[in-house]
């Protein structure tokens, strides 16, 4: 050991060479780090070190230097270490072409900002508008890109379409579109449908099959709606898929069986109009129901109208209900009749019937001189007279004249009866033709009944009357068509009629639509909508 003073500071020289044999023995001593009087300088050196082991190992010097309470260190270390960390070195400091190298953050950012610039330039080329895709996550190249927007095109899809809902380029082919599309198919959704499905609820791509559309579909199952039904329910109403189950959905359903639904027919009323799904109580069903309660049809006749056409839900009340009744007291239908007229066609507050009314009124004057109020009343008889074809009308006006009535007769049995201006016209010629053939009865007698053309010939007509001519009766064609079978059974016990038994014109009875119902119903999908 070798120790040399140096003034004002005290060195220590450390050093030791690695071993790798537990038999090497080290020795070192030391001064403390600081002398008051005469500061040394220490070196301390590993004994006995071959120099073999050296030149294998490699020899580290460390220096401490201490001057006034602060240290400073020096290593020196083997050539052949030295070497070693040097590539090492080199290695990490290196250029991004070695092997350990990685990007840094703000590197990654402009490639990802590089890469975006490329596909919304491919966009634009195509003609879409990518400004809502800028929080969106994008495929990695133009190539995926292009990938996707030709699937969308295979579907159906236009560039419009995607411009309309342009989230949809952030699904997957592969994880997102084929999962969807493969689990609607085995549903039973069509393929020729896909087009106007995606359309109306692009958002589907988007979602899981397993948490989002199945239990959906199961809902949908718990409600009475038959496996083979729901398959023509998303496809009228894909938006279904987006609700949640205990949302606007199961408040609709319970409302409407609160109100007098028949639970039985809640599968039927979703099958044929899946829209109640999405209604809100509050906003739209409800407000519909008081008004119509409103006007006097019973809460218990709502219900019925709504099991048979549960599309009356969609008309909408403020723009399209309200307008309406108020068109009907304006062409001189009575207020008292504005129930029946809706219990028997409630088509009629949904469509645009201003113009409707106004075209009829206008034809039925020019063609048979029918006035206001005689028009108001046909209204009020037949409101389904709204929708007929001015074809239709003209036809069976020319049907009557070249029976023989006058302009006059026909008149009176339109307003009389306007089912004879929507009647079958061959069957209509049949009934005629047995009228005059067989029965000889005078015209005058079609004039006061002209409901005689809407019974069954077959049916009700020849029965009837080779009954009354085998009793000998002489009767008008009201007492003798105007009764149920069990009547006309007990008139046929009389000895005779001294009396004949006036009844009025059959006409719509509110309580038809209360009495319980005994027929099951339909279970196959109906599109009723557009019933006229």
């Amino acid at each position: 050991m070798i120790r040399t003073g140096v003034n004002c500071e005290v060195m220590k020289i450390r050093s030791c060479a690695g071993i790798a044999k537990s038999s090497f023995l080290l020795a070192h001593s030391e001064l403390p780090a600081l002398t008051f009087h005469k500061p040394k300088l220490t070196w301390t050196s590993t004994l006995n070190i071959p120099s073999n082991c050296e030149s294998k190992f490699g020899l580290v010097t460390r220096v401490h230097c201490f001057v006034a309470n602060r240290t400073y260190s020096s290593t020196s270390v083997s050539p052949s270490r030295s070497k070693r960390n040097n590539v090492r070195l080199g290695q990490k400091q290196g250029k991004s072409s070695s092997l350990y190298s990685r990007p840094s953050l703000a590197e990654m950012k402009n490639d990802r900002i590089a890469i975006r610039a490329k596909v919304y330039e491919f966009l634009r080329g195509l003609g879409i508008i990518p400004d809502e895709l800028d929080g969106l996550e994008l495929p990695v190249t133009v190539e995926v890109m292009k990938e996707r927007i030709d699937f969308l095109h295979k579907l159906g899809l236009t560039i419009e379409d995607i411009n309309n809902y342009p989230l949809v380029l952030g699904c997957s082919v592969k994880k997102n579109m084929i999962p969807v599309l493969d689990y609607l198919g085995k549903l039973g959704v069509r393929k020729s449908t896909f087009t106007e499905f995606l359309r109306r609820y692009p958002q589907v791509l988007h979602a899981s099959v397993v948490v989002d559309l199945a239990p959906v579909v199961k809902y949908l199952q718990g409600l009475d709606i038959k496996p083979n039904d729901v398959p023509r329910v998303l496809e009228r109403y894909p938006e279904v898929l987006g609700f949640k189950l205990e949302g606007t959905m199961s408040t609709s359903v319970a409302y409407l069986v609160g109100i007098g639904v028949a639970r039985r027919e809640i599968g039927g009323v979703l099958t044929r109009y899946p829209e109640i799904l999405g209604m809100r109580v509050g906003r739209v069903i409800k407000p519909f129901v008081d008004y119509l309660q409103g006007l006097g049809i019973p809460r218990l006749a709502v219900a019925r109208m709504i099991e048979k056409k549960p599309h009356i839900l969609g008309f909408g009340l403020e723009e399209r209900v309200k307008p309406n009744v108020e068109s009907l007291v304006e062409f001189n239908v009575r207020k008292t009749s504005l129930p029946s007229i809706v219990a028997q066609y409630p088509e009629i507050v949904g469509i645009d019937l201003k113009p409707k009314l106004h075209g009829q009124r206008s034809l039925l004057q020019s063609i048979i001189d029918m006035g206001h109020e005689d028009f108001g009343t046909v209204v009020e008889k037949m409101p389904q007279v709204v929708s007929l074809s001015n074809t239709s009308v003209v036809k069976h006006v020319d049907f009557l004249k070249d029976c023989g009535f006058s302009l006059q007769q026909v008149r009176t049995m339109v307003v009389g009866c306007p089912q004879v201006l929507a009647l079958n016209l061959d069957i209509m010629k049949l009934s005629f033709d047995y009228f005059q053939m067989q029965m000889q009865r005078p015209l005058d007698d079609l004039v006061a009944f002209p409901a005689f053309f809407t019974y069954g010939l077959e049916s009700t007509i020849k029965p009837r009357d080779k009954i009354v001519a085998k009793k000998g009766f002489k009767c008008s064609l009201s007492w003798l068509l105007n009764c149920s079978d069990e009547k006309f059974k007990d008139r046929m016990n009389y000895d005779s009629i001294e009396m004949e038994e006036m009844e009025t014109v059959p006409s719509f009875d509110m309580n038809s639509l209360m009495e319980p119902r005994s027929d099951e119903s339909d279970s196959e999908y109906e599109d009723d909508s557009d019933d006229e």
